[in-house]
């Protein structure tokens, strides 16, 4: 348990709340980056048709979307706490006409109750999710868990920059402008805590070694755009 995180109830709540602008405060605190950096993760399953993933903290779909654009005909279940977030996702796989591809489902991967029938998944997605869970190792291990032997996971999140330089100007952008447009696009409180659970996050050779000991092998991590995203990949043994 990370003491520096919400409570999954409260985190629950957080977004719901700011579900309505999640997406557009997304492409502004991103710079219009987060596209490319969601492209890459799912590049990096190279996904088939006819596969089946899971998409762990799905939030609004993007990324469950992004495996469908790549892979037209691969299935994908999206799991997320939060309804308003899950609500967003169903109306956008509709309008994309991938709602027959995608499946969502309000489930917690921590939780030792949650079936998953669709099991074993050919891979998994964790996208700016994973700094959330208050039980990383729990989540990882359960996606171990429900991953083929080679299936391969792709966690993307949001990291500092490894250079003083860059991970000076990060810190300033973090704690001046997310809030400030957090205040005025959304709820400013949760972009707050956005800022603090970048700063509280580990390492990233940190979550590598996790992973690892989750059940993963050959893992790596790419850091993308100066390293304020890191791109985390392993393959289940």
């Amino acid at each position: 348990m990370n003491d520096a995180l919400m409570s999954s109830d409260e985190n629950r709540r957080m977004f719901d709340l700011i579900a309505g602008r999640y997406d557009l405060m997304n492409r502004i605190i991103s710079l219009g980056m987060d596209g490319y950096w969601r492209r890459r993760a799912v590049a990096d399953l190279a996904p088939q048709d006819d596969q089946m993933f899971l998409d762990v903290g799905c939030g609004t779909g993007d990324v469950a979307m992004e495996i469908v654009r790549q892979a037209p005909r691969a299935r994908v279940l999206g799991i997320d706490p939060a309804a308003e977030m899950l609500a967003l996702a169903e109306e956008k796989a509709i309008a994309s006409g991938m709602d027959d591809c995608i499946t969502y489902r309000a489930a917690d991967v921590t939780d030792p109750e949650e079936r998953f029938p669709e099991a074993p998944f050919d891979g998994a997605t964790c996208a700016f999710c994973i700094r959330n869970i208050t039980d990383r190792a729990a989540a990882l291990e359960r996606m171990a868990s429900v991953t083929r032997p080679g299936g391969r996971l792709a966690i993307l999140e949001l990291t500092r920059p490894a250079g003083k330089l860059a991970r000076v100007g990060h810190r300033f952008y973090n704690r001046f402008f997310v809030p400030l447009a957090g205040r005025i696009l959304s709820r400013g409180g949760a972009y707050k805590y956005l800022v603090r659970s970048i700063e509280n996050f580990p390492e990233p050779q940190n979550i590598c070694d996790a992973m690892s000991d989750a059940g993963f092998e050959n893992v790596e991590r790419t850091p993308l755009s100066t390293g304020v995203v890191t791109l985390f990949t392993g393959s289940a043994r």
